[in-house]
This record gives structure tokens, sequence and C-alpha cells, in this order.
């Protein structure tokens, strides 16, 4: 029986269900199961996940909180040890990327980002500047390389930590990925909070911004939306954490190339990211911000 079978029978044992696979994500199978009359998303965790820093419990954490606040789909289920997660299933795309970069849009995920990181702590830590060094060892330790570049991009990570390490932890999501957004028309939300954790909110600005490849000025629109205003010091916080964000994506990528059984090219995945950490680190922009 595979993990989706089970799983499906499992939270709902002998009733007549239709499950449809949902597209998104490469690291867990989201589906769509219908059950008397009413819609939800199963989201059936992948193998060797902890082994990708994620907290199942703060996730449920989070993801009740994103509920509380509005900006995700309501919490049914969620089965321990195996990480299943049961949610209402709410109406809404995925806005295409062009869309998010919109002013009113950008107005919206600042709000959503905003509700979130003001709200009650999620029992896990989140530090960019851990993530990567622990991602290095296990991908070591399970018989994986590490580019060369690593550690390029860790002397530039020690700087940049000198910068951000002084700022309050948040409750931050830390992948915020364009698929990871619904939009119904009027409401905005976020979903697959599997990585939250207490962090620095800069990082989650800076995952977004850099996901969503915004230019000069969305990003300060991003930040006008967010804080009311743009200062020199936050602006300069967005252009360093943009690189930690890249080096973070990268390095999940060598990683899973060293444990997942999926078939995808995180090879190719890890390279991309290295390449573009390595056009952040050449901008004017980011050479100032560092100093």
């Amino acid at each position: 029986m595979s993990d989706v079978t089970r799983a499906v029978e499992r939270m709902w044992p002998g009733q007549d269900v239709r499950v449809e696979v949902l597209g998104g994500g490469i690291t867990n199978q989201n589906l769509k199961v219908v059950v008397g009359g009413e819609s939800f998303v199963l989201r059936v965790a992948g193998k060797n996940t902890d082994l990708l820093g994620i907290n199942r419990e703060a996730e449920l954490a989070a993801a009740e909180a994103a509920a509380t606040a509005g900006i995700g789909p309501e919490v049914v289920g969620f089965v321990l040890p195996e990480g299943w997660l049961v949610t209402r299933f709410v109406e809404g795309d995925t806005p295409q990327m062009e869309r998010m970069r919109e002013p009113a849009m950008l107005r919206r995920v600042a709000d959503a980002l905003y509700a979130f990181h003001a709200g009650p702590a999620v029992p896990a830590t989140f530090d960019s500047f851990r993530v990567v060094e622990t991602y290095r060892q296990t991908t070591l330790e399970r018989g994986g390389a590490v580019p060369d570049a690593y550690d390029w991009a860790h002397e530039i990570a020690d700087r940049i930590e000198a910068h951000r390490s002084a700022d309050a932890h948040v409750p931050c999501h830390n992948d915020l990925l364009n698929a990871n957004f619904l939009f119904d028309g009027e409401r905005l939300r976020i979903v697959d909070w599997e990585y939250a954790g207490m962090g620095d909110r800069f990082f989650d600005l800076a995952n977004f911004s850099i996901n969503h490849e915004l230019d000069e000025a969305a990003s300060e629109a991003l930040l006008m939306a967010y804080v009311g205003e743009v200062r020199h010091e936050h602006v300069r916080a967005l252009a360093l954490m943009r690189f930690m964000s890249d080096f973070r994506e990268a390095m999940w990528g060598v990683l899973q190339s060293a444990i997942s059984e999926l078939d995808f090219d995180f090879d190719s995945y890890a390279r991309d990211h290295f390449e573009r950490l390595r056009r952040t680190a050449e901008s004017l922009a980011f050479s100032a911000a560092l100093g």
C-alpha cells in the first residue's frame, strides 16, 4: 500500500472519497480529497524531510497561526509521527509572477507577512546562517558532494551575519516561493509552513523579493508596504538577506541531491541558485550593502 493510499484510508476510514493529485512542491505529495461534499487538501510528507530541518510540530503551530490570522487555510487534521497535514481546501490560483510584482499585490504580501510576524511564537528556530552549515554537514555525512562555491559563499555569509545578528527574531515562513501563494481575487493566502520558525523578518522579505525577482523599485515598494517608509538600513538588510535566501536554496538543492529519491534534477537546481548567488554578489547594490 502506498503512503498516499494509507494516508487517505487512515484519515477517512471506510468513507467514499474522491482523490485528485495537486501540483506544486517537490518534497511532498499534495492531494485534494472530496468527502461528503466537503473538500480538503492532504499533504503527505516526503521521506527524510527531518534532514532538511523540518519540524512538523512547528509547522502545525505556524499553519494554525496563519489560519487564525486569515492568511492560511483552516487546519482540519494533523497526524504524527508521519507529519500528514489536512487543511480545508480553498478556491484560488497561484498568481503569475508578474502579478505578484504589482503594487496592490505587494501590499497584500506585506500585510500577510506582517500579520504572521506579529503573531504567536512557533516552537522552532530558523537561522539561515546555521541552516547552510547544517545542510553542508548532512550532505557530507550522506556521501554527497559540496560544491567549491560553498566556501566562497560562506565567507560572505559570515560578513552578513555580523550585520544581522542583533535583530529580534519573529515567526517567519522562510519558503516564499510563488507556488506557496493562493489568491481568490480578494484574499491572498500563504501555504506550506513546513520551514516556519523564529527568525529574521528580513529573510522572509528577501526570500519573497529574490524568488519573485523584484527589481529595486519593487523591493522598495515591498518595504514601504511592510514598514510604512523606506529606510537605508532596511534597504541594506533586504539586499544582504537576498544573498542568504539563495545560499540556503542552493544548499537545499545540494542536500536533496544526496538524500532525495524523487525524480528531480536537484544538481541543476543547486547550480542555478549558486549562479544567481554570484550575480547578486557582483551587483553594486549588494557591494554597497556589504560595505
